[in-house]
């Protein structure tokens, strides 16, 4: 409220021939007063307060349960129906006083606890969508965070299950090379078998992995309060505001190796936002409070069993890696976070690297041995050579077969019907098949025996010339570049010859 002397003031200096907006602007008032003190000659201005609105709460308890809990129609009905005047948000007031709505139940933060120096580290994901070269790829965010020093270990992952936070865990503590005494997790049941918050209940399996190191404890923060570990939080939106801004990413290993010098090298010597501390400097006043690794601990690892087929290879995530010996059957995969062992009755016989992210469907095997001409049984052989051959037919079948590779692979197996497309257009006229494909691709079909049918419709229904057969076709540049099998090796049986005479 504008005081008398203030008002008398104003209207004083507006007669002597100030303006309205110097005076607004030295006296640190707005225009609208200022003209309703010099409209009222410097008086001071009654404010008049209309009655306050009564409501009988037995009314509104009605109309909110007659309207489901929606306060808009409610206001609506008072209105309409009961023919008071009232305002929408006194009405949520009224509502929230009467605790109907949710929304009376006052959103607290959760019990607050001080910094101590190596009492907790905070784990959290967080998903996203990223441009990783021509690609864009979903992928999860994992971080680890320690309360007191600031420090953070981060790492992204096409997919998190429980293995993958194992790995994640094992990698980030020996970065550190010290844990805390606590973990504060949200309600995932990755760690937690059920219950939320105190009450929950861990998982066994993750119990006996915190053992292995220094038997940190687990802990989940009540339902709802994410904020019990705001700082890994925080951590999430700092990677968005400065991380990804202005960076690119070629692949999944380009993202993860960008995001291991940004978060271990550059973020500990930065000081912080607030406290203006370093968190390197930190962490080495932190060390003395947290427990220290033992100097070995387990990876993580799992467990596969996979069957041994003829030519040697044994198939784990979508490859195919070879498997030195004579024996077949069944074999034992230990996975790693990034390398596998193939045992046998509890002997190794091979240890391969696993490939960067997006390899699929290629053979394996140790540098001096002779490559396989034959690919396993299940095994997508390439099919550049069937592509070559019939994008070169027409330009109608390029566009069709540029259809079938960018349609998802789980709609169709591209490699079979490219085979089984190249195979009919050797079983039939140039013409035929043409006008096969452009009808299959105006319905987009991809079914190899729809297509046949196609076929036998269009050739029922038009008389094309018998194509005559001359007897030098062997010798033609398309007949030989159609034999796409290899030659069968037949020195062997030279050998076993040679040594029976």
């Amino acid at each position: 409220m504008i005081d008398s002397e203030k008002s008398k003031a104003v209207y004083r200096l507006h007669e002597e021939g100030m303006s309205i907006r110097q005076l607004a602007r030295q006296l640190r008032m707005s225009r609208k007063s200022v003209r309703k003190i010099i409209a009222a000659q410097g008086n001071p201005v009654k404010i008049s307060r209309r009655d306050r609105k009564i409501v009988e709460e037995a009314t509104i308890q009605t109309l909110y349960t007659d309207c489901k809990g929606f306060i808009q129609r409610v206001h609506e009905k008072l209105e309409e129906e009961e023919e008071v005047e009232i305002g929408y948000s006194t009405l949520t007031r009224l509502v929230r006083s009467m605790g109907l709505s949710d929304d009376g139940k006052k959103d607290h933060r959760d019990a607050q606890v001080p910094d101590k120096p190596g009492d907790e580290m905070q784990h959290d994901t967080s998903p996203y969508e990223l441009e990783l070269g021509p690609k864009v790829m979903k992928v999860q965010a994992s971080s680890l965070y320690l309360r007191y020093s600031k420090m953070r270990y981060l790492k992204f992952y096409p997919s998190f299950n429980r293995f993958r936070m194992k790995c994640f865990f094992h990698e980030a503590l020996h970065h550190f090379e010290y844990v805390a005494e606590t973990c504060i997790i949200d309600n995932t049941n990755l760690a937690i078998l059920r219950g939320t918050g105190e009450n929950a209940i861990m998982n066994p399996e993750m119990l006996a992995f915190a053992k292995n190191y220094c038997d940190f404890k687990w802990r989940a923060h009540a339902a709802g309060h994410s904020d019990r570990k705001g700082g890994v939080e925080s951590g999430f939106w700092f990677v968005e505001t400065n991380f990804f801004p202005g960076r690119k990413f070629d692949s999944l290993e380009d993202l993860n190796a960008q995001a291991m010098e940004w978060a271990t090298k550059r973020i500990p010597l930065r000081p912080h936002a607030k406290t203006k501390l370093i968190p390197a400097q930190l962490f080495e006043l932190e060390k003395s409070s947290l427990k220290k690794l033992p100097p070995y601990v387990s990876p993580p690892t799992l467990y596969h069993e996979r069957e041994t087929d003829q030519y040697g290879y044994a198939a784990f995530d979508g490859n195919y890696y070879w498997i030195p010996g004579t024996g077949r059957g069944k074999v034992q995969v230990i996975q790693f976070s990034d390398k596998i062992q193939i045992l046998r009755n509890r002997e190794l016989l091979k240890e391969h690297t696993l490939p960067i992210h997006g390899v699929k469907n290629e053979r394996f095997r140790p540098l001096g041995i002779a490559d396989i001409r034959y690919y396993p049984k299940k095994c997508k052989g390439p099919t550049e050579t069937e592509e070559k051959r019939l994008g070169a037919i027409d330009p109608s079948v390029a566009s069709y077969l540029e259809f079938i590779v960018k349609t998802p692979e789980s709609s169709v197996k591209k490699h079979r019907l490219i085979r089984e497309l190249f195979s009919l257009s050797l079983k039939v006229a140039p013409q035929l098949f043409i006008q096969t494909i452009q009808r299959a691709h105006s319905y987009r079909i991809m079914d190899r025996d729809t297509i046949e049918r196609i076929a036998i419709y269009l050739m029922r229904d038009n008389v094309f010339e018998d194509v005559a057969i001359v007897g030098d076709y062997e010798d033609r540049q398309v007949y030989q570049e159609g034999r796409l099998s290899p030659e069968p090796d037949l020195t062997k049986y030279d050998e076993l010859f040679e040594k029976k005479e």
